[in-house]
């Protein structure tokens, strides 16, 4: 099946290789554009080289790909799955990973240990109340930086060819522009993301982990029991 992925421009990475590994062929799609704040990526990295932090969390890879060069030194670090680890190791920083791909996790994977942390978290300029609340509730000291913002491209998603739309994010969808199809499988790479598509009307017929190789296998479940007839 061809796949229309939704992505930041530029940020495909291994999509054709993981979707071929999953039998599928996809192709990015663009409903957001990122701006790059550096005064606020120049501000964390001072933060970090005066040590004003016992741990940073990346939620995601983009941010992880624009500090990480820059970072001398660096406390305990998190990392939301195995592309957001895997730019921070490109540049020899150790890190712990989230066997999810949830910030929710975030607490729960330090425990204890959190407790009078002081916790620095680069992200995008979208609002994530419950992450900061969970570490204050549990005795952390969180400080976000918002690196980045997402804005909408206003182009209208390609999805001609698509036999499935994937959504890759709650705001990837949310700004999105595209038009439905009775014959376009619409998926959702997680809860989180699927939740939005609720809110709006849109139900996915499928979704995932959160990560992209979860919510292929779960496509492919989905479509095993459709031509089974189970669907």
């Amino acid at each position: 099946m061809k796949i229309a992925v939704t992505r930041l421009a530029g940020k495909e990475k291994s999509d054709a290789a993981r979707c071929a590994a999953a039998g599928h062929c996809c192709y990015s799609v663009h409903p957001l554009r990122s701006a790059i704040r550096e005064e606020t990526i120049t501000e964390f990295v001072n933060a970090v080289e005066r040590e004003e932090f016992d741990c940073i969390f990346f939620t995601s890879a983009l941010p992880a790909k624009l500090i990480a060069p820059r970072l001398g030194r660096f406390p305990r670090v998190i990392a939301i799955g195995p592309q957001t680890a895997k730019e921070l190791r490109q540049h020899d920083i150790d890190c712990d990973v989230l066997t999810s791909f949830y910030s929710r996790d975030f607490v729960p994977y330090l425990g204890d240990w959190i407790r009078g942390k002081r916790i620095g978290i680069p992200r995008a300029d979208v609002p994530n109340p419950g992450l900061i609340d969970a570490i204050s509730a549990a005795g952390g000291l969180p400080t976000e930086f918002r690196c980045y913002s997402l804005e909408s491209t206003g182009e209208e998603l390609d999805l001609a060819g698509a036999g499935a739309v994937l959504f890759t994010s709650a705001m990837s969808f949310k700004k999105a522009i595209w038009t439905p199809r009775p014959d376009l499988l619409v998926v959702a790479i997680g809860e989180i993301t699927a939740e939005a598509m609720r809110r709006s009307g849109t139900h996915p017929v499928v979704v995932g982990d959160g990560s992209l190789e979860g919510t292929l296998g779960a496509l492919n479940t989905y479509l095993g029991a459709r031509e089974a007839g189970g669907i």
